[in-house]
């Protein structure tokens, strides 16, 4: 495997772990909360998120993922092309839906109910869009 494939295979599969995180025990645990605490504590995350660590993993991996599959198809290698699509759908999904939903409850803090479970759902998704690169890449190489 390539260098830049196994940063965007190894970004992709700790993407995915986050999210799995906070679909999983995150948001759950929040909506035991009272609805006005935890948005609260959510947009404290998102916030964070935006900046330091996770904002570096998260463009890293984005970046990788779209040299990769430039190099896919200069190469005609669909394995690798295969894996950059994968991460650049988890990718796409957190930038048309999720970053849209933390904008959203922002501005509206009771609205919640219906962001925890919408934005849940689609953070599920983009959490196996991500585990599918890893998964294409682990099935892919002998």
């Amino acid at each position: 495997m390539s260098a830049l494939a196994t940063v965007a295979v190894v970004g992709s599969g700790l993407v995915a772990g986050v999210y799995t995180a906070f679909s999983t025990m995150v948001v759950p645990a929040l909506r035991r909360r009272d609805p006005v605490d935890a948005a609260a504590v959510m947009i404290g995350i998102n916030r964070a998120a935006e900046r330091g660590p996770f904002l570096l993993l998260f463009s890293g991996t984005a970046v990788a993922a779209a040299a990769l599959g430039v190099s896919a198809l200069v190469r005609s290698d669909g394995a690798d092309g295969a894996v950059a699509a994968a991460s650049l759908a988890s990718t796409a999904i957190t930038v048309a839906v999720n970053v849209p939903l933390n904008r959203r409850l922002e501005r509206d803090p009771a609205s919640w109910s219906a962001y925890a479970r919408t934005w849940t759902a689609w953070n599920s998704v983009r959490a196996l869009a991500a585990a599918a690169a890893v998964v294409v890449a682990l099935s892919t190489r002998s």
